[in-house]
């Protein structure tokens, strides 16, 4: 199976199941929150996105502008993200939690059509 397929199907499964989450039980927004204050849960929190950013990039580090330019950002963002989470936990994550109130709406729906159109990609089941 080629690498991008599999990312679009891995990144698509998991913005779907990410927002069906949420949206049945937003308070998790707040706890994740709330747990992001407790250093030992940000260490591993960070760690892990910059793991998965790492290597997302490092498989699939494509700069075409189609469908697989959005798995590398994906890769980008997740990296950046642990990387400021782990430099400057404080600002990163009131800067979150601003983006999570002004945007969380806009921010979600996207989040859930980009795993439908990646998963679109993957099972092409609607020919675009």
């Amino acid at each position: 199976m080629d690498i991008s397929i599999f990312l679009a199907k891995f990144w698509g499964y998991y913005l779907l199941i990410f927002f069906i989450i949420l949206s049945f039980n937003p308070k998790r927004i707040r706890q994740i929150f709330n747990d992001l204050n407790d250093e030992k849960f940000l260490i591993i929190l960070s760690f892990l996105s910059i793991i998965i950013g790492l290597l997302n990039i490092l498989f699939h580090n494509i700069w075409e502008l189609n469908w697989k330019l959005i798995i590398t950002l994906i890769g980008w963002v997740s990296l950046f993200i642990g990387l400021f989470l782990f430099i400057f936990p404080k600002r990163t994550i009131s800067w979150l939690k601003f983006i999570n109130i002004k945007f969380v709406q806009i921010l979600y729906t996207l989040l859930f059509l980009i795993g439908l159109y990646l998963l679109n990609i993957a099972y092409a089941i609607i020919i675009i």
